[in-house]
């Protein structure tokens, strides 16, 4: 049986003085949280040990395995954002196993612990196990962190988690309503008061910081565009905010990774000369850092943005190439659904050149050199 031990973010101080069910009063939590903070300290950039304040929070216990959350805080106002992972432990008579989120043994743990539900496996298996997705797989399935259908401003272009450091895996966004949601489904953890990271499919989680009213959860099931906070200032694990946003982050297998080229409310993120800056792409609509982005939902893995390269309309044609009748045409900025794809004549687009064609499902061809599918290979088969 699952239990609650303790909710909140809990400094290895307090967390000292709870004990693991099933484990004799003299071998408290004290010594999980000890192998919790030294396997942080090892994972940590070594810059940042110095200047950071464990917090190890158990969430979960069930017999000799605990489940929860492990973080490196940062001081309020400080140029350093927070590091922080989910953690998985097994006690056995050698001592505590721990494994961090992304490590392999990570995987391994998750997959038996009965402190992981059955809907939080799946997910969290993966994190130990990189997917494998592709040379050039920019596809992400989500929509943007607010309403779909609201415009926000983005105040901050891509940057990194605590700054100007790489990989610029960041977004500031601020405005509308204030409601920050979930750019995909999947299963959402409280990091720390402020902080909610979300694991989603294909290796992809989400965080979530500076907020106020955040949600407190732990493996909670939720669905795209589901409520996890305000906008806000709130630096409890430390970092800076200055006037209320969503601090939005990208990763991958477990580490922040680049956003640019990447696809967020069928907007594709590019950097700029300085972190900070940069812009993003809606077809040939372009927004730049301090202009606004409208939310148009997510695109789907089958699905494709037109991109005129310069606005107007793409033509459509009956077969795979330009000497097949035209069928039509389809404005820059418009979602279409692709069937499956051909090589035909060459074009060369905003993405480059592509003798590849994609059928839409009206049975009409475009060339792949005037979308955003992504990829640079077929998304939905070889017709």
């Amino acid at each position: 049986m699952r239990s609650r031990l303790l909710t909140g973010s809990v400094v290895v101080a307090l967390v000292a003085t709870q004990a693991v069910a099933g484990t004799a009063a003299a071998e408290p939590v004290t010594d999980l949280a000890s192998v919790v903070t030294a396997r942080m300290h090892a994972a940590a950039p070594v810059a940042a040990t110095a200047s950071t304040t464990p917090r190890v929070n158990v969430t979960e216990q069930a017999g000799e395995w605990a489940f929860g959350t492990a973080v490196l805080a940062t001081a309020p106002g400080s140029d350093d954002h927070p590091t922080g992972w989910l953690f998985v432990a097994h006690r056995d008579g050698a001592g505590w196993e721990v494994a961090l989120e992304g490590e392999p043994a990570f995987a391994d743990l998750a997959a038996g612990a009965p402190v992981v539900s059955e809907a939080e496996r799946p997910l969290l298996t993966a994190l130990g196990r990189p997917a494998a997705l592709g040379p050039g797989d920019w596809r992400t399935g989500m929509a943007l962190p607010f309403a779909v259908g609201q415009s926000w401003g983005m105040p901050g272009g891509p940057h990194g988690w605590s700054g100007a450091a790489a990989p610029w895996s960041s977004l500031d966004l601020a405005g509308g309503d204030q409601v920050v949601r979930a750019a995909r489904g999947g299963a959402a953890y409280t990091m720390c008061t402020g902080w909610i990271r979300v694991i989603h499919d294909r290796g992809y989680s989400t965080d979530y910081y500076h907020l106020w009213n955040s949600i407190n959860v732990n493996g909670a099931s939720v669905g795209q565009g589901a409520f996890l906070g305000n906008t806000g200032t709130d630096v409890t694990c430390g970092g800076a905010a200055s006037g209320r946003h969503v601090h939005f982050a990208l990763r991958q297998n477990s580490a922040y990774i680049g956003i640019a080229n990447h696809d967020v409310g069928k907007w594709v993120l590019q950097n700029g000369a300085a972190a900070y800056q940069g812009s993003a792409l809606h077809g040939s609509a372009r927004a730049y850092a301090g202009g606004s982005l409208h939310n148009h939902g997510a695109l789907g893995f089958t699905q494709a943005v037109m991109d005129a390269n310069g606005g107007g309309v793409v033509n459509k044609r009956t077969g795979p190439g330009s000497g097949h009748a035209l069928a039509g045409t389809v404005g820059d900025g418009a979602t279409v659904n692709v069937a499956c794809s051909a090589n035909g004549t060459s074009h060369t687009g905003r993405w480059g050149t592509s003798s590849l064609w994609n059928r839409l499902t009206d049975g009409t061809w475009v060339s792949d050199a005037y979308m955003w599918t992504g990829l640079s290979v077929p998304i939905n088969g070889y017709c």
